[in-house]
């Protein structure tokens, strides 16, 4: 800071006419803002002259002296724009700063900044100036050169802060972390610096490759079209970030090449669970933070009830303050603004906007006029400072009200869910030994691991490149030596060049290293007969093509629609909100109380399951790409949830083996075949034996339908009405032909016995096309399904294991890292230091800013879900013949046939704030499960489970546990009268149809106060048993929840609408499906498996288990080890 000393005297005439120089002339006075004073009498008064004056016109020098203070006042002058100046957070803090005594306001107004020369404007011993739309710098400059008063914002640095790169150039001096960036300067005088190369999916950037998601950013701070774009996998396209109009900030664009003309910075995305920071600071010693919803996420801007931008104060690590402190300091700005990105557990500052306030916060003001006021006096009158502070505010202390009763806090939510409905699944292999391929391998290093995965458009390009060439030279030469078969590679160039352009993550090609060539034949393979099993010896490539599994819209309309319903798990609905248990969840969320990270598999299918999910979970609007790239992390790391589906372990492979023989025996199953096949005499295994009887015999029928609908297929071809009709999600009936004439061709082999491996796929088209294109009236479907489903059933649980120990085996294999996760996911329930909490000291109208609650959700794919479920089945988490709730548990999950689309693991952690910390009664952990989608041809015959939280045996009489809801009032709750609970609601009757916790209204005075009743019911009756997770109706959810797209703080007018809508006459629920979505099917309830363990518990059955794995392959690694010895010494 720069400026002088200033000591007590008494000034003369012409001093003293400078600082009281009143506003002449009507139309000058009209630009005084009108600052008030509040005082304890709540009424109100304008302030002095000597508070705050204003200045515009040359002094008159002839003023009488009578009038003027005695005393020597320390002058402020404020030099902005008047939509600055008058400003809400300008007017509040100088308001404050007047509080001290030999402190006076000066605002220059706007007409003298921008008409009259800097030897006429106002003198002041202290400037607050700063840049903004139309703000003539250099005339600040020049009056700070001419007049030399202390400058709290340098007027210098204000020329870089409107250059990003300038900004970036001195981040990086400064050591402060911020994005990996480049700059392109499109300037004629700088050629070397203009160097783009665009790609697919990536920019080259003066030699550094920025692959996308990348930012592309103005080099002019004042432009603020910033754009993202996204790779092809995840959609593609970009969003364009602009300016606030109204309640958007951002739009998504289909288009993905970036712009063509004006320089830029090009910068690596940061992916940051759609959250800004935005960081003030007054002084290099204070900081204040706020979080608020991404703009890039779905664009729509949260705004309260007087149209401000809705966002929350957070708290700092140490770390960010001394960041804080660097760019205080090193852009030389008192009052500064700035950007940080919280991501992969470090922080990136990635813009700097000089001066800034806090918009709404009384807190932010009190402290910021305290610390500029005691900042000038020990500056500029060091013999005059005096200590100053305003009283907090009455209405900032949290008023937590007194509870009874057993009150449980939801702490953490860990859910693992399948993806949703998707087209079928289709799989070619072939192998491959031509040059071009041995090249693609090396070139992409698939020598390294043995396995090389090709999902890129580039390198599916080079793939199609490679079999349209192969084709092309035999074509030209029938005797030209390519082992490929003509066609197999027919088939990858067609299904390669399938929609005429890469898009989305909806095909893929896998190469896997043979050093001695494939032994055995495919079943797949044509033309193979009994002496063509041993292949030609030496290296080659066994390449497998699989395409399809893309998310169907239904399946996006299950992932969104539960997401919605999703949030009726979480305490919250009080108030105004009262009935509507989605509520809470987003207040919770949009306060920055809720640590939520979503996990998801490469698969496109259930990324994109997880990115709907999320739209739902959070009420977002738009696409799914921007929810996707910044909410979903992709968790392909040591295995979380992803596995090689054709690397199987020995343990699968011998399970395999053993599936095929039992399968193969052309007689009706014999007790013998009962205890090899259902040893755990699960009831939907032994139900579905019943059914096929006679294995060979059901394969014959399975297959003469399929053949039965082949011809089916090609006749309606045939007609010229339907030859061109278009299926479900842009199907043909071609490509339907296509698809079930490859599995007739594969089913049934060359010698005549059936390849089981194919059930599951039968099955999988069957129930696509039974569900979207039954429209089409072909006969026997139905039989089909029922037939191939019964085989089905048998083939898809047993191939994770048929006995206990062959289960555990295989699904440690598949899950040990989620398990792992999951474990450390419930240890790690206090740790929040990483996470967007709370501020409790600036967080207005919200009553218990320490509630904090941590949610991670798992999407993956089935063999996963079976896997997990395994362990928590035969691992030992308890005994059944001592646990009745567990042995209820295990009997209903017997009786569960399929694992279907949306299934859910859910494992929640309860705190009781009542017990001792040491107790082994702390806390509290619930697990639950829904098989998910409905099979709608077989609905009547589902198992039936016992409700979601049914009393626990240790408390019968009880109605249930209750959670405190009454912490996290609206700011206008007060407590007038003690809490009653009415235990016996006469609402319970009406909303006992959901099988999700019951929320009942209190009749007290006091309306917020509102619990959490579990309903004590055991079992539902099918009349009245709901469909769908928190449900008054047989759809998934309560309609009445339907359309919540804003967050907390409108959630007011959202109630009120909602409940015009659940009284309306003209209101009906829907019998099949979502409603008003009838090709969507239900999802099934979630069933509380066991709802009184304790955490102790289930971290030590996690410990046992994991140990019990790792002993394992430390005895398999050694055994190698050992074996590799021998025959190296052998050798």
């Amino acid at each position: 800071m720069s400026g002088k000393k200033l000591h007590p005297r008494r000034v003369t005439a012409r001093e003293k006419t400078v600082r009281t120089f009143e506003l002449a002339g009507e139309k000058a006075s009209k630009q005084v803002p009108h600052f008030l004073e509040c005082l304890e009498s709540n009424e109100h008064r304008g302030l002095d002259c000597r508070d705050m004056r204003n200045a515009s016109d040359p002094y008159d020098e002839e003023e009488d002296d009578d009038n003027l203070s005695s005393e020597r006042q320390i002058v402020v002058g404020i030099c902005s724009m008047m939509k600055k100046s008058n400003s809400k957070p300008m007017t509040q803090i100088m308001e404050r700063l007047c509080k001290f005594e030999y402190i006076t306001v000066v605002i220059f107004p706007e007409d003298v900044i921008l008409n009259e020369p800097v030897e006429k404007w106002p003198l002041c011993d202290c400037l607050i100036s700063f840049h903004s739309k139309g703000f003539p710098l250099d005339k600040a400059v020049s009056y700070a050169k001419l007049r030399n008063p202390l400058l709290i914002n340098d007027l210098h640095m204000q020329y870089f802060i409107q250059d990003r790169r300038e900004v970036y150039r001195i981040l990086q001096e400064e050591g402060i972390d911020l994005p990996r960036y480049a700059v392109l300067n499109r300037d004629p005088d700088r050629p070397k610096e203009c160097n783009l190369v665009e790609g697919e999916d990536h920019v080259e950037v003066n030699g550094e490759v920025f692959h996308k998601p990348f930012v592309e950013k103005p080099v002019s701070a004042e432009d603020h079209n910033v754009y993202i774009y996204y790779p092809t996998p995840a959609g593609g396209g970009s969003q364009r970030l602009f300016r606030k109009i109204g309640s958007r900030s951002s739009v998504y664009s289909p288009e993905s090449a970036v712009r063509k003309t004006g320089s830029y910075i090009y910068e690596e995305f940061m992916p940051t669970d759609g959250t800004d920071v935005k960081v003030y600071t007054v002084g290099p010693d204070y900081a204040h933070a706020e979080a608020r919803k991404s703009p890039a996420l779905d664009g729509k801007v949260e705004r309260d009830s007087e149209g401000k931008e809705i966002r929350y104060p957070v708290m700092l690590t140490a770390m960010e303050k001394l960041v804080a402190r660097k760019v205080c300091l090193a852009f030389k700005q008192t009052v500064c603004g700035f950007d940080l990105l919280r991501a992969n557990g470090h922080s990136f500052v990635c813009d700097v906007n000089g001066f800034s306030f806090v918009k709404n916060s009384m807190k932010y003001y009190d402290d910021c006029a305290k610390v500029l006021g005691n900042m000038v006096m020990r500056e500029l009158a060091p013999q005059l400072h005096i200590p100053w502070s305003i009283p907090m505010e009455a209405e900032d202390i949290p008023i937590v009200p007194t509870t009874s009763g057993t009150m449980m806090e939801l702490r953490c939510v860990i859910a693992v869910i399948r993806h949703g409905d998707r087209t079928p699944k289709q799989k070619m292999k072939m192998e491959v030994r031509n040059a071009l391929f041995f090249d693609l391998f090396e070139k992409y290093g698939g020598y390294k691991s043995g396995k090389l995965k090709l999902k890129k458009p580039k390198q599916l390009q080079e793939v199609l490149d490679i079999a349209r060439q192969l084709l092309s030279e035999l074509g030209q030469h029938n005797d030209c030596e390519i082992e490929e078969k003509k066609s197999k590679l027919e088939q990858l160039k067609t299904v390669l060049e399938m929609y005429g352009h890469f898009s989305g993550i909806n095909r893929k090609v896998q190469l896997t290293y043979l050093p001695n060539g494939q032994l055995k034949a495919s079943s797949e393979e044509e033309g193979t007969n009994g002496n063509e099993h041993t292949l030609m010896s030496g290296p080659s490539l066994l390449l497998v093509l699989k395409w399809g599994g893309e998310l169907t819209p239904a399946g996006r309309v299950q992932a969104e629609e539960l997401g919605r319903a999703f949030r009726c798990m979480y305490p919250g609905g009080q108030g105004d909100y009262a009935g509507f248990p989605g509520c809470g969840l987003l207040r919770l969320h949009s306060t920055y109380r809720h640590d939520l990270k979503i996990y998801a598999s490469d698969e496109g299918r259930v990324q994109m399951t997880a990115a709907a999910f999320a739209k739902g979970l959070l009420a977002l609007e738009g696409e799914l790409t921007p929810i996707l790239v910044q909410m979903v992390k992709s968790a392909n790391m040591n295995g979380l949830l992803d596995s090689d589906s054709d690397s199987l372990t020995d343990c699968q492979q011998r399970v395999k083996a053993r599936l095929h023989d039992i399968m193969q025996k052309d007689q009706d199953f014999t007790e013998e075949d009962y205890q090899k096949l259902a040893p755990t005499s699960s009831p939907s295994l032994l139900n579905s034996m019943k059914i096929i009887q006679n294995p060979v015999r059901t394969c014959d029928k399975v297959y003469a339908l399929i053949q039965s609908l082949t011809r089916q297929i090609r006749s309606r071809l045939e007609d010229p009405k339907s030859a061109s009709l278009q299926l479900y999600h842009s199907e043909t009936l071609e490509l339907m032909l296509q698809r079930w004439s490859k599995l007739e061709r594969d089913f049934r082999m060359k010698n005549g016995r059936y390849d089981i491996s194919k059930i599951p796929d039968i099955y999988d088209c069957i129930k696509y096309d039974t569900q979207h294109n039954s429209s089409l009236g072909l006969e026997d479907t139905l039989e089909l399904f029922r037939l191939s489903r019964a085989l089905a059933d048998i083939i898809i649980p047993q191939e994770y294991g048929i006995s206990k120990l062959e289960k555990l085996d295989i699904a440690s294999a598949y899950c040990l890292p989620l398990f792992r996760k999951i474990q450390l996911d419930l240890q790690r329930t206090h740790e929040d230091e990483a996470v967007n909490k709370l501020h409790p000291l600036y967080s207005r109208g919200v009553m218990s800013p320490g509630r904090h609650v941590r949610t991670r959700l798992y999407f993956t794919s089935e063999s996963h879900v079976h896997s997990l479920l395994s362990i928590f089945r035969y691992g030992g988490l308890l005994n059944e013949g001592k646990d009745e709730q567990w042995k209820q548990a295990m009997d209903y999950l017997s009786a569960v046939t399929e694992l279907n689309y949306m299934t859910q693991i859910v494992i929640m952690l309860y705190e009781d704030n009542n017990k001792d910390p040491s107790s082994e009664e702390r806390f509290h952990v619930e697990l639950h499960f829904s098989p998910g989608v409905k099979v709608c041809p077989d609905e009547e015959n589902a198992p039936m489970g016992f409700g979601f939280r049914p009393a626990s045996a240790k408390s019968q009489e009880d109605l249930g546990s209750l959670e405190d809801l009454s912490k996290d009032e609206p700011d206008h709750t007060a407590l007038t009268e003690p809490l009653s609970i009415h235990r016996k609601s006469p609402l319970l009757a009406n909303r006992k149809a959901g099988s999700m916790e019951v929320l009942s209204e209190c009749s007290t005075s006091f309306s917020g106060a509102i619990y959490r009743i579990f309903p004590s019911c055991s079992r539902q009756s099918p009349e009245v048993k709901s469909s769908g997770l928190g449900s008054l109706h047989t759809g998934l959810f309560s309609a009445s929840f339907r359309g919540v797209s804003s967050s907390a703080p409108n959630l007011r007018e959202l109630a009120r609408a909602q409940r015009k809508k659940a009284t309306s006459p003209r209101r009906q629920s829907s019998r099949h499906g979502f409603e008003g979505c009838s090709m969507v099917p239900s999802i099934y309830p979630l069933e509380t498996l066991h709802n009184s363990l304790s955490l102790k518990q289930v971290d030590e059955f996690l410990s046992k288990i994991l140990n019990a794995i790792d002993f394992c392959y430390e005895n398999l690694a050694e055994l190698v080890t050992v074996q590799y010895r021998r025959k190296k010494g052998g050798d």
